[in-house]
């Protein structure tokens, strides 16, 4: 690092080590940068200038961006630490609940919260103190290291929040369970119950000469579907993601729920089977590899390509015995000649219930304008939000309730009038 001090920068000479600063904070983030990136960055501004800040901003990009998912992170981290003279005040009032007073009036942006402590680790903060007068004062208490609790860590949105709060929330997916009631066949098996079984009965019948001495009864035969998930792992869906697939790991592990098979497929630009991984005991090595089969993790989002390729490669084969289908994806289709309407009714044809979960529900202001969404909502039996704990701890309901369509039939109405 000793190249940096004898670089001639412009305008500011402790631009070097804010540079550096910032690059240690990214690094933190998750973003795998090197002294040699460091380096080049501090070069590159310097051949650059930075007279325009969107000039400064996209060099640095540049220098440390080398993935897709990197870019929100490094987007968040430079707002707070470049652009905002009062980045540290943002920053706590992120991490710091008020003893006294509200919340704050706007929430933090995607991946906010998490570029926060990452910069805001390592500074101390100085706490008020009352005045001789014996006024009431706010204090702000540090909460950096500290997680929502109870209801509000159930309701909170999975985008928002911080490391420890998804961790957390992991643990708490873990409890969750996702029971499924039997489905009543219309076959048969001898066992007492309440219908007349005659056969029976005529074969008992003649083994005593004729006569009839008791009436033999059957039941109908109680069967258990399969769950199939379909979860959308494109980049404005990978957060929500991981937190399903950490529940869908519990409800695959855990005996009792009545599921026959649990088969779970990604989807982004190509669809990829992870079935087999969920089956590993330990939720983080079976998510880790996971991962590294589907390799279109936070990429791009061809939904109708994906949902032809799991109708002709794997429908008959996992479909069978009237399974449920949970769809997990906001339903913005990337792939302008998209034709969604037909891969979703092909679908549902195979399907007893046809659940989609989209976190664009969290809105209120949510209205089906897009056209990948038009095309799929008529198709599914329940649409229903899917971005926090409650909603999918409201699964369980769901499943034992066919007909609660959810949000469907009011947005179908909006459809209809619009």
């Amino acid at each position: 690092m000793a190249e940096l001090a004898d670089l001639e920068l412009p305008d500011d000479p402790k631009l070097a080590q804010n540079i550096t600063h910032f690059a240690r904070a990214l690094r933190k983030a998750g973003l795998p940068i090197g002294p040699g990136r460091v380096i080049d960055a501090i070069r590159a501004v310097r051949a650059a200038g930075f007279t325009e800040r969107v000039d400064f901003y996209w060099t640095l990009h540049a220098c440390f961006v080398s993935k897709p998912e990197e870019r929100q992170v490094f987007a968040q981290l430079f707002r707070l630490y470049w652009r905002d003279p009062r980045y540290m005040e943002q920053m706590m009032a992120f991490l710091s609940p008020m003893v006294r007073g509200v919340q704050d009036e706007r929430r933090a942006e995607a991946a906010e919260k998490r570029a926060a402590e990452t910069l805001i680790d390592g500074h101390d903060r100085d706490l008020p103190t009352p005045d001789d007068a014996g006024e009431e004062v706010e204090i702000a208490v540090d909460a950096s290291r500290t997680i929502a609790t109870g209801e509000r860590l159930r309701s909170l949105d999975f985008e928002q929040m911080s490391n420890a709060e998804m961790a957390a929330a992991k643990r708490v997916l873990a409890q969750l369970r996702l029971p499924v009631p039997p489905i009543i066949s219309r076959r048969t098996q001898a066992l007492p119950g309440h219908l007349p079984d005659w056969r029976a009965t005529m074969r008992a019948a003649m083994r005593r000469g004729g006569e009839v001495t008791a009436f033999a009864t059957k039941r109908r035969r109680a069967r258990y579907p399969n769950l199939v998930v379909l979860c959308d792992i494109s980049g404005s869906m990978s957060q929500y993601s991981r937190a399903v697939l950490h529940f869908l790991h519990s409800v695959a592990n855990r005996e009792g729920q009545g599921w026959a098979q649990v088969h779970a497929f990604t989807f982004g630009t190509r669809l990829t089977n992870i079935t087999r991984h969920l089956r590993t005991r330990d939720v983080d090595a079976a998510l880790a590899a996971a991962g590294a089969e589907a390799q279109d993790w936070e990429g791009g989002t061809r939904i109708a390509a994906c949902l032809h390729a799991f109708n002709r490669d794997w429908s008959r084969r996992v479909m069978g015995q009237g399974a449920v289908v949970l769809l997990i994806t906001d339903g913005l289709d990337r792939d302008p000649d998209a034709d969604l309407g037909p891969e979703m009714a092909r679908l549902r044809l195979s399907a007893r219930q046809l659940i989609w979960l989209n976190p664009l529900l969290r809105w209120e202001g949510f209205a089906p304008k897009a056209r990948g969404i038009m095309q799929m909502l008529p198709h599914c039996t329940s649409f229903r939000a899917g971005h926090n704990i409650a909603s999918l701890a409201g699964l369980a309901g769901a499943l034992s309730r066919p007909e609660d369509s959810g949000q469907k039939a009011r947005l179908m109405a909006m459809m209809r009038a619009g």
